[in-house]
């Protein structure tokens, strides 16, 4: 079962970045409170691989049912679906200390309460889905505040080989959790794993409770949660790289989660392996990951990241391939490490993707919904695959699920995640907000005017320029944008837009980014007035 923390971090490209930012990749480790977290989250990353294991074994023990089995993927996935774009925007508004801290009593709970269940035999395949979901929504809650937290705890120059390091104990527990889950389920049981990933918790939950957070200070009030979730959806729809990156989501993830679900059948089934032989298999998975880890950032230098995303889906369709038909231990575990190898490769590249799309006001909203994307792929799929394995057979649901990842290959033709190569989402360094007017931050709508003076031999080029001067406001908020041309007047473009408040409009300004000027600099160069294009605000009579 994938872990859903992993998508988080950005492994190859951290790793070169932490060469040339920071003197030495272990540097963050010498920040306390980053050094005891990640120690913390390699523990309790183990424990939920071992909590994975045991799972899905004792699902094989209650239920011969592929789509039992194959549920168990899918609950475990659908809240990642459901929750993790209201953990992002929850991440963007509040305390994400405290947020996190939460997540991990629910986590807690939600563990201790499957030991008891499953110590005194009160477990069934319902309850097993049921468990399954309120832990993976644990996860959910706490992805987006985990990846927004890293920046406050380690200095700006060794952010990247922050995030090396997390990759690396990503990698590290899953190979390591696999193996020792399964080990411990041969000889003590199944209830004995779940308390171990429930102790394994309580060390994140602690280095949580005693990190004390400098005060944060804000020249304008929190956004509120729904207009807060409308402001992410809009900056999507408006980020032509991101749309791209989760276009190539679903056309890898909605197959691969064939060869997650229904791994447990082929291993217990079709090779008659013990739950020691399953952790060994899903520990070559994490092996492959780890040296995916280290190989990728030489890869990168020769291969675009669509030229790696194409080769790393066939690669991992390969491998799917033999996970159907192949039944000789050994041979199919080197297939595994393949796997695990060009998942880590996808999961880098389409991560890379989504955190270069993504402005720093709305980091944790885009990768929120990301994750959402990517699960919702994850959770369909692995229903879908069970489905069909139930009724035709696991080798020809993961043979159906082989060719659509073959065709799914062909989506780098239409979504490049190269689009844009120079993006640049740093604040812009420009101080240019609106005039200080006693206006209510309350008042709205407001409607907003730029008029721009344009030569007749410009009029098309201006217009087309515009379009990306459109993505600009809708990213930063705006309701709805258009420009008119002045039919007395010829020559005057006038750009309107419209906002819910006063308060977004402050809120639009002070998220305007590097590329976002660049393109306000590019239109003006159009504008043949003496001085900048006249603007006008225009809010609503109260």
């Amino acid at each position: 079962m994938a872990s859903v923390n992993e998508v988080h971090h950005v492994t190859a490209e951290a790793l070169k970045e932490a060469t040339t930012t920071s003197g030495s990749p272990w540097q963050p480790l010498s920040q306390r409170v980053f050094r005891m977290l990640w120690i913390a989250t390699v523990v309790s990353n183990i424990g939920s691989w071992m909590n994975d294991v045991a799972m899905n074994w004792t699902m094989l023990t209650l239920s011969a049912d592929p789509l039992s089995v194959a549920m168990i993927q899918a609950a475990s996935s659908l809240p990642m679906f459901l929750f993790a774009l209201p953990s992002g925007v929850m991440a963007d508004i509040v305390d994400c200390r405290k947020y996190l801290l939460f997540s991990q009593v629910w986590t807690l709970l939600a563990a201790c309460g499957l030991t008891v269940l499953s110590l005194t035999g009160h477990v069934t395949p319902g309850v097993l889905l049921v468990v399954a979901f309120l832990m993976s929504t644990g996860a959910a809650m706490s992805s987006p505040p985990f990846q927004a937290i890293v920046p406050d705890l380690v200095r700006k120059q060794d952010l990247g080989a922050a995030i090396a390091l997390n990759s690396l104990g990503i990698n590290i527990s899953r190979a390591i959790g696999p193996a020792l889950g399964g080990l411990i389920l041969s000889f003590a049981g199944a209830w004995v794993v779940f308390a171990l990933n429930a102790v394994s918790v309580l060390g994140v939950a602690w280095v949580l409770y005693r990190w004390k957070t400098e005060p944060s200070v804000q020249r304008l009030p929190p956004e509120h949660f729904f207009s807060a979730v409308r402001a992410g959806g809009r900056y999507v729809h408006a980020a032509p790289v991101l749309r791209n990156v989760l276009a190539r989501t679903v056309a890898f993830f909605l197959f691969a989660s064939a060869a997650w679900s229904l791994l447990p059948l082929v291993a217990r089934r079709e090779l008659g392996l013990g739950p020691g032989g399953y952790g060994i298999m899903l520990a070559c998975i994490g092996v492959g990951a780890i040296f995916g880890a280290v190989t990728l950032p030489r890869l990168r230098k020769h291969l675009n990241p669509d030229r790696l995303m194409v080769l790393a889906s066939l690669m991992f369709a390969v491998a799917m391939l033999a996970l159907a038909f192949v039944r000789h231990f050994w041979l199919l575990s080197v297939f595994e490490f393949m796997t695990g190898f060009s998942w880590i490769a996808v999961l880098t590249t389409l991560n890379l993707g989504a955190q270069r799309s993504a402005a720093k006001w709305v980091k944790a909203r885009a990768l929120a919904i990301y994750l959402t994307v990517f699960f919702g792929s994850m959770t369909a799929g692995s229903a879908l695959w069970g489905q069909l394995a139930s009724h035709y057979g696991i080798a020809v649901s993961l043979s159906v699920a082989t060719l659509g990842m073959l065709l799914g290959c062909t989506a780098v033709f239409r979504w490049r995640l190269d689009k844009d190569p120079d993006l640049n989402l740093d604040a812009s360094v420009e101080n240019h907000i609106a005039p200080e007017i006693d206006v209510h931050h309350s008042r709205g709508p407001v409607m907003v005017s730029y008029e721009y003076l344009i030569k007749a031999e410009d009029a098309h080029a201006f217009t087309v320029c515009m379009q990306d001067m459109r993505r600009v406001r809708r990213r930063g908020g705006a309701l709805s944008w258009s420009v008119y041309e002045d039919i007395l007047k010829p020559g005057i473009f006038v750009e309107t837009f419209l906002l819910g408040s006063w308060v977004e409009h402050l809120r639009q300004e002070e998220r305007y980014t590097m590329n976002d000027r660049k393109i306000e600099h590019r239109v003006q160069q159009y504008h043949q007035g003496e001085s900048r294009p006249e603007v006008r605000y225009l809010v609503a009579p109260v």
